[in-house]
Parts: structure tokens; sequence; C-alpha cells
């Protein structure tokens, strides 16, 4: 009498590399082939160049204006042998965002390609168009967004200086894992500046439909945005409460005291 596998009916529930079978003491044939081509996808999602021109013209379908900046990586191979590098722009990009930083605006919004370009152009856009709404309501005025090649999240501090926003988002590609090689991450900053340290940020992973989907995603990015605007402040200092039942689906309990630190 054979016994059911009590792990096969778990699944359903995730993508993660379980209830793999056995054939002999090795894994089954397609199981050693489902991770072949999963390890391949992850890697070409490294690799893939980031089409910074096709996401462009995806916002400027939603109204949006857009820069392309390029950090001091000056290739894809540098990039993954130097993160430092990554994390700073060139010298001709910071150059060209200082011409524009007399426009101060309040949140910058940086789509860089990171360790999956996959990631960016699958969810970025979307990302962008379910926050859109959340901003308008909140009063934040956006700058251009930044479309940055070659780009590690420190990033977004060189770029969020340059302008003088008060905060920045990068949207970025997120290391890829063997069933998830197009899963976007977002870090939001408050006043951005280089030097900034990880323990600044706030983090959302994982944004893809089949984890943390856009519209959710959206939603929390902008309710940590509203709190950063009225505290002034982002990281370990501000707790991420946007799952309160009682606040689900609402961005502005704190719309009028929002407005009036922007007038200060």
């Amino acid at each position: 009498m054979t016994l059911p596998d009590a792990w096969r009916s778990l699944t359903q529930f995730t993508d993660a590399r379980i209830a793999l079978g056995r054939s002999g003491a090795s894994l089954p044939t397609r199981e050693v082939l489902k991770f072949g081509l999963a390890h391949a996808q992850a890697r070409d999602a490294i690799h893939q160049p980031f089409d910074s021109e096709k996401v462009a013209q995806s916002l400027e379908c939603l109204g949006l204006k857009t820069l392309t900046v390029q950090s001091a990586a000056p290739d894809r191979h540098c990039f993954l042998q130097r993160p430092d590098l990554g994390r700073q722009l060139s010298l001709e990009s910071r150059r060209q965002l200082t011409q524009l930083r007399n426009d101060a605006p309040d949140l910058v919004l940086v789509v860089g390609d990171g360790l999956s370009s996959w990631a960016v152009h699958r969810q970025a856009c979307e990302l962008i168009r379910a926050l859109l709404p959340y901003l308008s309501e909140l009063g934040i005025s956006l700058g251009p967004v930044v479309l940055a090649h070659q780009a590690r999240v420190a990033l977004a501090d060189d770029v969020g200086e340059c302008l003088h926003a008060k905060a920045v988002a990068m949207l970025i590609g997120e290391r890829p894992g063997l069933s998830s090689p197009d899963s976007l991450g977002v870090y939001m900053t408050w006043s951005p500046s280089r030097g900034r340290r990880d323990a600044e940020r706030n983090c959302i992973s994982n944004v893809r439909p089949e984890g943390l989907n856009w519209e959710a995603a959206a939603f929390k990015l902008a309710w940590l945005l509203e709190q950063a605007f009225v505290r002034r402040l982002s990281g370990v200092n501000l707790k991420d409460e946007s799952d309160n039942p009682a606040l689900y689906g609402r961005v502005k309990p704190h719309l009028t005291q929002v407005n009036a630190l922007r007038e200060k």
C-alpha cells in the first residue's frame, strides 16, 4: 500500500521547491530540468539589458516626464564586480540632474535595473500607474521619473540630493530567486542624500502579481510616504502599519498636517 504524499497538497500554496518526489536516491528528471530552467531564467534576468526607452514610452503615456541616467559603473560586468560604483551617479549624469535642482519636487521616483531588468519591465510602470491617484490625493508633487542604468539601491540618494527632493522612492529589480526572476523592490527614503544608511529606508519587497500585487504595493508605499511627510523621517523609526484594518484603503487621515508642513 502506497501512502499519500503529505507534502503534495501544500504545493498549491507556494512556488517553493517542495514535494519534488524522487527517483531512487535522486530527483525525478522533470524536476532536474525545471531547476535548470529556473536557474537559467535567474541568470537571464540579471544580464538582460534594461530597455529604458520602452519604459519611458510607457510612462509618457501616463503623462509623466522621464530622465535617463547612468551610474558610475560603465557596464554590466563592472556593475556586478563593483557594487560601490552602482551606488553613485556618473559625473555626466550628476551634472545633468544638478541643472534641474531648482524644481525641488516633493517626491522623485527612480526606476533602476538593479539585479533584474525583467522585474522593472514587468512591474514598474504598473506600480506607478496604481500609485499616481494616491499622490494626487495626498497633494505630493512628483518630479521627472529617473530611469537609471546599472543601479543599486543607494543611487536614489544621489539622485534625490541632486534634485533637492524631499523624498525618493527607488523601484528596482531584486536579486532573482529560482521561482521569482521578476520581483521588484521599492525603497523609500526621506530627505535623501549621499551616505544614507540602509536603516534609514523603508523597503517593500516581492512586488509582482504572484507576490505583493501592484495595487497593494501602491497603497503601502502611499501610506509610508504620507507618514514620512508628516513625521519627516523614514527607516527603522517609521513602522509600517498599513495593514491595520482600521486604515486599509485610506491614505489621508493626516492630509491637513501634510499640507501645513509643506507650507512652512
